[in-house]
């Protein structure tokens, strides 16, 4: 049989590629963005209460009521804003399921969505197979910093959606308040929807603050704010997430999300509902990832890759253009197989594979891999 594929060119994701390269060279993983340390446990118990308490059927498909609650309580501690939790939170399977639903429910054939690339690589295969053109901005290392006059012109009447992501993965770099102004102009008085993709709020670094949708309040109108308890909790196998929108939005959000997930796994659900009741949880992992961003650095600062540190999320970019003028690609490979490093080259996310000569390397490890990788990038 023959079927034509609906994403031609989609091959396997270098995150795969890369651990898998990992894996068979014995190499320190520091590519995919994962902790290799345990999640709480205090929350694996409270997720183990749950179901022993009987919390083993479906929950509800908006979500568990008391982790839409304590999701609300939060957006009101953290921002001053509301979002009800009865309308306007919905639990999903990992922010990449909220991702994937939003764009289902809004992007039909020919609808135009806007991305800045480098960007993370969910965004462009969901709207290709809801028939949308994907229009990219691209972004240049080291600042990253948008064109807003860029932007401008690169939205038309066909323009949906604009997907966004601060602090933003793979560069490690945030929004200002100014960005997020220039957001709302532009999108006030049209029906474009914003995706703001917030996965890593609570990673934010140098006492910057997280420039949220939800603080701009013509902006919050029309956002989808999404969200990731396995980036906040340090257990990404989890896959719970959850996403934000006024209720006009999140009443079509449902219409999918019923028939995509219904609903997601009820004990950690109910386990991470109590465990937040604690808001230290969430509050104190600015400092816990900044010292390990400051650890790393600290140890490769005599090493031949030239850096900024990180503003957000537990990703460092590092600039390898005084050791080679390899292609990334080819560079993070041989690093893994004769330097036994594992890292993620940036330009399978850019717009041409455009190549800035830099890899990105995730510090949510523990102090003693971050040691031993230090030591290998020093001797680079």
């Amino acid at each position: 049989m023959n079927h034509q594929s609906k994403l031609p060119d989609v091959g396997t994701t270098i995150f795969t590629v890369m651990s898998a390269l990992a894996n068979e060279y014995s190499a320190i993983n520091l590519s995919q963005g994962f902790p290799n340390y345990p999640s709480s446990q205090k929350l694996n118990d409270l997720v183990t209460n749950a179901m022993n308490n009987g919390y083993n059927q479906y929950a509800p498909m908006a979500g568990n009521l008391d982790l839409r609650l304590v999701i609300a309580h939060k957006y009101e501690l953290l921002y001053k804003s509301t979002y009800h939790p009865e309308k306007e939170i919905t639990v999903t399977a990992g922010a990449t399921q909220a991702i994937y639903t939003i764009i289902s429910a809004f992007v039909r054939p020919n609808d135009e969505v806007i991305i800045f690339k480098p960007a993370y690589d969910c965004y462009q295969p969901a709207i290709e197979l809801n028939g949308g053109k994907t229009i990219s901005i691209q972004l240049s290392a080291p600042n990253y910093n948008v064109n807003w006059d860029e932007v401008a012109s690169k939205v038309s009447s066909k323009t949906k959606m604009i997907i966004i992501n601060t602090p933003h993965n793979p560069s490690g770099t945030i929004w200002s308040k100014d960005d997020m102004l220039q957001l709302q102009k532009l999108t006030k008085d049209t029906d474009i929807i914003v995706l703001s993709d917030e996965v890593y709020e609570h990673i934010v670094f140098d006492e910057a603050q997280h420039q949220s949708t939800c603080l701009f309040n013509d902006l919050k109108q029309r956002s989808f704010i999404t969200a990731s308890f396995g980036k906040t909790f340090h257990n990404t196998g989890w896959k719970i997430g959850y996403c934000c929108a006024p209720d006009y939005l999140m009443y079509e959000f449902r219409k999918v999300h019923q028939f995509n997930v219904f609903s997601v796994n009820h004990p950690a659900q109910k386990g991470i509902a109590d465990y937040m009741q604690d808001e230290s949880t969430y509050l104190g992992l600015n400092t816990f990832f900044e010292r390990k961003r400051d650890l790393f650095l600290s140890l490769i600062s005599e090493s031949r890759f030239k850096f900024q540190p990180s503003k957000g999320t537990y990703f460092q970019v590092l600039d390898y253009s005084e050791i080679t003028d390899e292609y990334d690609v080819d560079f993070a490979k041989r690093l893994t197989k004769e330097f036994k490093i594992a890292s993620i080259p940036l330009s399978v996310f850019n717009e041409n594979s455009k190549d800035d000569k830099v890899l990105r390397f995730c510090f949510a490890k523990t102090d003693d891999t971050l040691i031993q990788a230090a030591n290998v990038l020093k001797h680079i």
